[in-house]
């Protein structure tokens, strides 16, 4: 039996130039001047309601709230207690950084989730992609759920190529590729 594992809209318009692609970025040497850590780095929103601001600080306003704890985040800048971060949307601000949290989750193929008006215009009956999650991170190995783009997953483990990623109450592994969260050659382990 193969599971059909639907994902949620993450929730916000942002500036399709700035959407996210598959991450492709090897592992940064670069660290960051507040924590030594490297930059860019993936984080998740420890928070289940929190606010991205347009600068590091209470005093700027909020240009977006996000409403769901997990939500995979990548750090670009530091600045005192204040983390710049970019979504899987590629929508950039602030948030303090005790909302944050090094647990590891990624979105599914986000950059599938978008269809311009024109595409949705030429085909008005549009397929949904799904990808296959495997029982073994092989290409060969059994089919054990279809993802939907878009789905957030935890990541438990990545190895070249694949990643050991949870939705819900499976286990399974994915292309890498496949995942907005990790960086090409990261190892993460469990």
């Amino acid at each position: 039996m193969v599971a059909i594992i639907l994902g949620l809209a993450l929730g916000h318009a942002s500036d399709p130039a700035n959407a996210a692609s598959p991450v492709d970025r090897e592992v940064s040497t670069k660290t960051g001047r507040e924590t030594g850590l490297p930059l860019p780095r993936f984080v998740s929103l420890k928070a289940r309601s929190a606010n991205l601001r347009v600068g590091p600080g209470r005093k700027y306003s909020i240009s977006w709230r996000f409403q769901r704890s997990g939500v995979p985040l990548e750090i670009i800048q530091e600045f005192d207690r204040w983390r710049r971060v970019r979504d899987a949307d590629g929508t950039t601000g602030w948030v303090l950084h005790s909302l944050l949290s090094s647990r590891r989750t990624a979105v599914v193929a986000p950059w599938e989730r978008r269809r311009s008006i024109a595409d949705l215009a030429k085909a008005p009956v549009v397929k949904a992609a799904f990808f296959d999650a495997k029982r073994e991170a092989s290409s060969n190995s059994s089919t054990v759920a279809r993802l939907q783009p878009g789905l957030q997953v935890t990541v438990r483990e990545c190895e070249e190529s694949w990643c050991r990623v949870k939705a819900r109450t499976v286990s399974m592994w994915v292309r890498r590729e496949m995942l907005w969260g990790t960086y090409k050659d990261e190892v993460i382990e469990d």
